[in-house]
């Protein structure tokens, strides 16, 4: 059965290629495709962390013809029957409730691992869902900390396995198309990058602690993260500013722009880092900045820097979110799936216009469609060995970017790296976190 469904899955390689090629988005048509499928002859996944993010990425995978969502773990019991309702809609067959995903990884009918987990669970339950052979696609960032991204990287080489990030930009046709324009000089030498994030967030307030809600496992929500009493102003967002378990704006949105501009300007570790910020708008317990610059040079005579707005919305560029490119005979912007080439007076040279709708201060689900060809990059690593086009290295490159960045700005000073894998040099203070402390039982090891 399985050397038969093995068979299958690269024979089915060929039917979804054609599917794409043909214009139909995967998971959006070709019902009649989906419905030839049995069950054994799908990539089978399970989906840990379903209240915002990963309810939007459970959903979307089983809109896919050739995936089924086999199980649901989340340690919000609200969430798992919400999401497992949703997707038995969608797929006509109810996946598991196995709310502790550790247990989901001892299924022998589940292919892949979605982690749509709070950071401080990335690194560790990829590391876990590898070492149980299962693939794995990881929402950025891939990890919580730059030694877990080291961590991750050296499970890969280990295990074997399939091992996505999630930013799905580079999936993205136009992206794709404007990259190569890059490369291929468009506007000469890119050696300067801009990237940017802005949104109007609201004050967190000051939590109070309370007692753990009945449907919430908070000792399995908290993982490899010292523990910490449960206040009523942290689950289920606001998490992402809190240092033991988030990583600010900068790695939950600025992974996104950073990765744009390492793969547009060829770059991987930095050799200075700098970063300045704050949390500026609101006195309340938000710990991480609400408003940051990031600054990388490189080896190459070229550098970028981010911009991140929590709290307030204004666009640059006329957008919220986006990079430029700056060249030596023009610049180059990416907004969304479209971009823009200028000359040197900043006359539009060619401008190409994405088709399909993105929200880019949705939380969850900003470009459902285009997603979508991410997982079948995905599925093609999986199937026939593709290349995949955010590798698990290429995520921790652009990951650790914006932790180094981090790591500047709480140590507020200037960082000297090594550019041959990004390691802090000549500074203590800075060196201590690059790893983080753990809760005694819950180390992650490869």
């Amino acid at each position: 059965m399985e050397k038969s469904r093995r068979t299958f899955l690269k024979q089915a390689a060929k039917g979804s290629a054609i599917i794409a090629a043909g214009g139909i988005l995967p998971g959006f048509s070709a019902k009649s495709y989906a419905s030839v499928l049995g069950a054994n002859e799908r990539v089978r996944i399970g989906v840990m962390g379903v209240n915002a993010r990963g309810l939007a990425l459970a959903q979307n995978f089983a809109k896919q013809p050739n995936c089924e969502v086999v199980s649901i773990s989340d340690v919000d019991s609200r969430a798992s029957l919400k999401c497992i309702a949703k997707v038995e809609e969608i797929q006509k067959r109810k996946p598991s409730d196995v709310p502790d995903f550790r247990k989901a990884l001892e299924q022998r009918d589940m292919d892949a691992l979605v982690i749509a987990a709070p950071d401080h669970w990335h690194a560790p339950a990829a590391i876990l869902a590898s070492k149980a052979g299962k693939h794995v696609y990881l929402e950025k960032p891939c990890s919580h900390n730059p030694h877990e991204g080291e961590l991750l990287v050296a499970a890969q080489k280990k295990y074997k396995t399939v091992i996505q990030m999630g930013n799905q930009r580079r999936s993205w046709p136009n992206v794709i198309k404007g990259i190569q324009e890059l490369k291929d000089g468009v506007i000469g030498r890119a050696y300067f990058g801009k990237g940017w994030y802005t949104n109007n967030r609201k004050s967190i307030g000051r939590g109070k602690e309370a007692a753990v809600p009945e449907w919430l496992n908070y000792d399995l929500w908290q993982g490899p993260a010292p523990r910490k009493a449960f206040r009523d102003n942290l689950i289920h967002y606001n998490w992402h500013w809190f240092w033991n378990w988030g990583t600010g704006e900068a790695l939950n949105n600025g992974t996104h722009m950073i990765d744009l501009l390492r793969w547009g300007m060829g770059v991987e570790y930095p050799v200075r880092v700098t970063s300045s910020g704050g949390r500026y708008r609101y006195e309340d317990d938000w710990e991480t900045p609400d408003t940051q610059v990031i600054n990388l040079e490189f080896d190459n005579n070229s550098s970028m820097t981010w911009e991140g707005r929590s709290c307030n919305g204004k666009p640059l560029e006329g957008n919220t979110v986006g990079v430029v490119f700056y060249g030596d005979k023009g610049s180059l912007m990416i907004d969304g799936n479209a971009y823009t080439i200028y000359d040197l007076d900043g006359k539009v040279v060619k401008d190409v216009k994405n088709d399909l709708k993105i929200d880019a201060r949705n939380l969850t689900n900003p470009a459902e469609a285009l997603d979508a060809l991410h997982f079948q990059n995905f599925f093609d690593g999986i199937r026939k060995g593709a290349p995949l086009n955010s590798d698990i290295l290429s995520g921790h490159q652009s990951t650790l970017l914006c932790q180094l960045g981090n790591i500047a700005l709480r140590t507020g000073g200037t960082l000297h790296t090594d550019p041959s894998n990004g390691r802090i040099k000549n500074n203590k203070e800075a060196q201590k976190l690059w790893k983080r402390t753990y809760q005694p039982g819950w180390e992650p090891t490869v």
